[in-house]
Formats: structure tokens, sequence, C-alpha cells
């Protein structure tokens, strides 16, 4: 029982760091389009963030495939390929050359990615909330796996 309850807070963790690494993206992104910052800074602060946010979504979507959660890996599996393929390709950096150019679709997709983590966000805390009063009213299994 502890264990699913730590493992639910795990994945919020790690799902507020995607949270907060692809709002900081949106924000550089908004930055430089107002012009209130440096398309070479803005690049690089953005480009500093994209592998660890690559990395967290894998270690998520492995989690949920290794804890059999089966719906929820099937959820974040089209994000994980998704970068994945950018990789793959090697387009997952901003190039400071295009930035302007490619400006808006940048922030499409980071408000999709912001979207889409929002809903996983959404669904954790219902679980941690869902584990946390579960153990605190009694210490049955039973009652919480059936759900």
């Amino acid at each position: 029982m502890i264990l699913n309850l730590i493992f639910w807070i795990l994945c919020l963790l790690i799902n507020f760091g995607l949270l907060a690494i692809v709002f900081y993206a949106l924000l550089c992104l908004t930055d430089l389009e107002v012009d209130q910052m440096d398309p070479f800074v803005a690049t690089a602060n953005i480009n500093r963030w994209i592998l660890p946010e690559f990395v967290l979504q894998a270690v998520l979507s492995l989690l949920l495939l290794l804890t059999g959660h089966w719906i929820l890996f099937l959820l974040a599996v089209p994000l994980t390929c998704y970068h994945a393929m950018l990789f793959i390709r090697r387009q997952h950096l901003i190039d400071v050359t295009e930035v302007f150019r490619n400006l808006n679709t940048d922030k499409k997709r980071r408000m999709i990615k912001l979207g889409v983590y929002m809903i996983f966000f959404t669904i954790f805390i219902f679980r941690v909330v869902l584990f946390a009063v579960n153990h605190i009213l009694n210490d049955d299994d039973d009652d919480i796996d059936s759900f």
C-alpha cells in the first residue's frame, strides 16, 4: 500500500518537473517574441532543458510500463515516441538562426505538451490523494486495488 503511494508521488514529482521545463521554455519563447530576450540566450536556455525533458518523459513511461499501468502508459507513449523521433532526426534543439521563423510552431508544440502534462498532473494528483486518504482511513489493500 505504501509503495503505491510512493510510486504515485514519484510520478507526480516527475510530471511536475516536466511541467516546469515546458513552462520555462514557453516563457523564454514569449520573451523572445516580445524582444525581451536575446535569441542566443533564449535558445541556450531552452536547449539546456530539452534532453532532461526527454529523459524524464522516458523514465515516466518506463515506470508506468514496469508497474503495469497500461492505460497511462499508452497515453504517455506517443509523446515519448515523438521525443525519440526528434532526437533521432536531430531536430530536438532550437537553431538560433531559425528561431524567429519557427517561433509560432515551437510555441504551439510546447502548448500541446503543456496540456498533455497538465492532464497527467491531474491524474497523478487524484491518485496520490486517493491512496493517501485510503491509507489514512484503513490499511486494507483490497479496497484500492479494485479501483
